[in-house]
């Protein structure tokens, strides 16, 4: 069966997350759903992440397998027309290897957090963006990050119903920089690694706006790592600011 790798774009307001559901929206659901429109029966596709309720995706990418070789254009096309209105996108497709795994293939995965600083309810950015109140040190946010960064035993910034058989991840890059938009300042975190904790980035985001609000000190991350229990971590933020950005494979499938 021939496999194409598809990049995906979504907004994850609608959905439960990107994993299927029985009758509950989903992102994985609605692009089966649209497969089995050009090839009719049961569509199962695997992705790099699985995104939660409310969490976006600029670029997720899944794989999945055709009965007929279709021109990776067309596909996406087809695809895409059968997703409507859904708020999900094919932005990319190509033929892949049939050992080629969306998941188990990738290098890496790049988060983005938005954090919005400013008094005013978020309007157009509503949905997309974390709004706190105040505005943040961002300097003493990347002193508290840097305690994160390596190879470290998570499980302070792991969920509870977190499925991984380890808690030990290796943190390529937590990097936070303050940019200037038409809606207000953002305090916007990138976050890299091979693989994540189900809830790491949201606990980490929520535990260092702590920090730069001051309320935590910056060396208070490096002793809630170290304390290994989650009653030790800062409050996990909201989903609607949190972006799957991108999926590095060994060469990429897109040709980028």
């Amino acid at each position: 069966m021939p496999r194409y790798a598809l990049k995906v774009e979504y907004h994850g307001a609608p959905f439960v997350g990107w994993q299927r559901q029985p009758d509950q929206p989903s992102v994985q659901g609605a692009i089966e759903a649209a497969l089995s429109k050009l090839e009719p029966r049961a569509h199962t596709i695997a992705a790099a992440g699985r995104t939660d309720a409310g969490v976006h995706g600029l670029a997720q990418v899944a794989h999945c397998d055709m009965d007929k070789d279709w021109d990776p254009f067309r596909l996406s096309e087809a695809i895409n027309y059968h997703l409507k209105p859904a708020p999900v996108a094919i932005v990319d497709c190509a033929a892949v290897p049939d050992d080629w795994h969306a998941r188990f293939s990738a290098l890496e995965r790049k988060y983005l957090f938005r954090l919005l600083m400013r008094r005013p309810p978020a309007t157009h950015q509503d949905g997309l963006v974390w709004r706190v109140n105040h505005q943040l040190d961002v300097d003493a946010m990347r002193e508290g990050a840097a305690h994160l960064l390596g190879l470290h035993d998570f499980t302070t910034f792991r969920s509870s119903i977190c499925q991984a058989e380890s808690p030990v991840k290796t943190l390529d890059a937590l990097d936070i920089v303050r940019v200037e938009t038409d809606w207000g300042p953002e305090a916007q975190f990138t976050v890299r690694a091979r693989s994540f904790l189900h809830n790491q980035v949201r606990s980490f985001v929520g535990t260092l706006e702590r920090v730069g609000s001051g309320g935590w000190q910056p060396d208070d991350v490096r002793r809630a790592l170290e304390a290994r229990n989650r009653a030790a971590c800062g409050p996990v933020c909201p989903p609607q600011g949190l972006y799957l950005a991108g999926v590095q494979y060994p060469e990429d499938p897109f040709g980028g």
